[in-house]
């Protein structure tokens, strides 16, 4: 049951449930957060009461006492029977997923909803270890939950397909936009996204440019927010690195999707980014930041290596239908916030000169990593756009 008065359960305390559960009370439902951690569960109470103080000082939200009493707090996995929509943000680890949807949804009542805020894993597999598959789905938040605009909604093979719209509509009532993605590795945002990390750490691999240099072409020339190095260290390397050896090993390992030493080592060191103060760069308070070479002509030559190969992977999911055009765009633009579209990044390149730059690569490398999207190759060739031409 999918409406403004469902009770909804928060299954893990950590960042992304404890923001998914603010979202959910924020937007007038009772939340019951639920971890077996019990120190966890404190804590993230303390810091529920602390943000939404902070944002009704700020004028964001007008009674934080109101929305904090919207919630209680469950130290057993019975307390969420009450539940309408019980949504999964634990270890992205499949086993445990499904041991727990399993326990799950022996409590809950036969129409409650069950969702899994999995960036990655398989919807399908999830839903398979429950007795009734047709009511799990996917709601993929995007960190920090209550920040983030975007939110991916990913029907199982399994669910009722009349979940999906009525989860759209809630999201957009929550003050979300959600776009709606195929059941495949990485979903829109995890799967597309790959080669602005792996392609950059592909051109520093090669001894074509160093790090800072890579960041400063893709943040001053390339209009990213943050650069692939400076963003992974952000994210930390125990994250960026298993997602995408699972997405590597979830497409059959497809070359696109290959993991890099580089990152390997970095995880296996403990050196994580910025969290444990060092990854790809050192964050003492001592070390010294490499300086770019800000040479703009090596600059545009980066920006175009990685910028296609983005314009590639989207135009390839368009291609085997994981989302619409709109959807695509939405995604990357509010996911990740690109400074635009990929498709129409791509329509203002052309397709055909994106076409001829990942040739040129397919050509000097003979890697089939660098195969053009037989969309791609449809689009360049007869000169066609993804969109009209404004």
């Amino acid at each position: 049951m999918l409406n403004n008065n469902a009770i909804v359960g928060v299954i893990g305390s950590g960042a992304m449930g404890a923001g998914i559960a603010q979202v959910a009370a924020v937007a007038g439902h009772k939340v019951v957060l639920y971890d077996n951690n019990a120190a966890a569960l404190d804590k993230a109470k303390g810091n529920l009461i602390i943000t939404l103080q902070k944002l009704q000082e700020k004028g964001k939200i007008a009674d934080a006492a109101a929305i904090i009493n919207r919630f209680s707090f469950a130290a057993q996995l019975s307390e969420l029977s009450n539940c309408n929509l019980v949504i999964e943000a634990i270890v992205e680890k499949l086993e445990i997923k499904k041991s727990v949807f399993s326990e799950l949804e022996k409590l809950v009542a036969d129409d409650c909803v069950l969702a899994s805020n999995t960036s990655s894993l398989s919807i399908t597999s999830i839903a398979a270890a429950c007795t009734k598959p047709d009511r799990v789905f996917g709601l993929h938040f995007f960190n920090p939950a209550p920040l983030m605009a975007l939110v991916e909604v990913i029907p199982a093979v399994q669910t009722e397909p009349s979940l999906i719209p009525a989860a759209k509509a809630l999201m957009q009532q929550w003050g979300k936009v959600p776009v709606i993605a195929k059941d495949t590795p990485g979903f829109i945002v995890n799967r597309v996204a790959r080669p602005f990390y792996g392609e950059a750490i592909r051109i520093y691999e090669e001894g074509i440019a160093d790090m800072a240099t890579i960041d400063w072409a893709l943040t001053e020339i390339g209009g990213f927010k943050m650069g692939p190095f400076t963003l992974m260290d952000y994210i930390g390397h125990d994250v960026n690195y298993v997602v995408t050896e699972t997405v590597f090993q979830s497409f059959f390992f497809d070359p696109r999707y290959k993991p890099s030493f580089s990152q390997k080592r970095l995880l296996e060191a403990g050196w994580l980014g910025r969290k444990t103060g060092r990854g790809f760069y050192n964050y003492a308070a001592d070390a010294i930041m490499p300086e770019a070479n800000k040479d703009t002509v090596l600059g545009y030559r980066i920006v175009e290596r990685v910028l296609v190969m983005l314009i590639n992977e989207a135009v390839d999911a368009l291609h085997l239908n994981v989302a619409s055009a709109e959807d695509l765009e939405l995604a990357m633009t509010k996911g990740v916030n690109y400074p635009k579209g990929l498709l129409h990044w791509c329509d203002e390149w052309t397709a055909d000169k994106c076409l001829a730059l990942l040739d040129a690569l397919y050509h000097e490398y003979h890697e089939d990593r660098y195969r053009a999207s037989a969309l791609l190759r449809k689009k360049g060739t007869e000169r066609e756009r993804f969109f009209p031409a404004q």
